[in-house]
């Protein structure tokens, strides 16, 4: 049985460093097709189950301002990987956390691996890792990805994850105030009656990226009238 795992997460984040740990020498480096990001995937065999790991271009977000983004959000929506492991720096929680709301509210199914835990409590940073777990409703697993810490935690969390499909296709919905909901109320209503884009992502999440000016999405938006 193979397992597709997707690794995202910010630079700068250890995602890389936690990838080396899985796959070793079983790794394969090449590009995406018609741009020059590099595409690399590995395997990692734990339980008697194959997982191919893929190493996803570091982005902050996904929306698609660079070609890192672009790839990232084109493989999760395509190649639906059976988890997202989403790597995250604990001594930057807010900023990296920024992507892994935008995961949650495209309803893949993500397992934190909550990274340099070592780095965070020596700058005198508490992580309440369940709580932030509750919030979120997903795993949150602590790791120290160079010393290999939390590495076996986490794949064994990521396996029960894709064999039970836990987490799959529940959209987070945030609240961005009064004004701004009632606007992306009624784009997903227009979405929703042309069925723009909506076999790819929730109709709420376009209408953010509408919002946010993401360049694919106002591209394929110019059909509709929703300028």
């Amino acid at each position: 049985m193979e397992i597709t795992i997707a690794m995202a997460g910010n630079p700068n984040s250890g995602k890389t460093t936690l990838f080396n740990s899985l796959t070793g020498a079983r790794q394969h480096v090449g590009n995406y097709p018609g741009v020059t990001v590099e595409k690399k995937e590995g395997i990692y065999v734990h339980n008697d189950k194959t997982f191919n790991v893929v190493d996803l271009p570091g982005t902050y977000s996904l929306t698609a301002y660079s070609q890192e983004e672009l790839v990232a959000r084109d493989f999760l929506v395509n190649e639906k990987p059976a988890v997202i492991i989403d790597i995250v720096d604990a001594s930057n929680l807010e900023r990296n956390l920024y992507l892994t709301l935008q995961f949650l509210e495209m309803g893949f199914p993500v397992c934190i691996a909550l990274n340099m835990m070592d780095v965070a409590e020596s700058r005198g940073i508490e992580i309440d890792i369940n709580k932030l777990s509750d919030l979120l409703d997903v795993p949150v697993i602590p790791t120290i990805a160079r010393k290999g810490e939390g590495k076996l935690q986490l794949i064994d969390t990521a396996e029960k994850m894709a064999i039970s499909k836990k987490n799959t296709g529940k959209n987070l919905k945030i609240s961005y105030g009064k004004d701004v909901d009632e606007v992306l109320s009624e784009m997903e209503d227009l979405i929703l009656e042309n069925q723009f884009m909506t076999n790819l992502y929730p109709p709420r999440w376009t209408a953010i990226k509408f919002l946010e000016k993401d360049e694919q999405i106002i591209e394929k938006s110019k059909k509709l009238d929703i300028n």
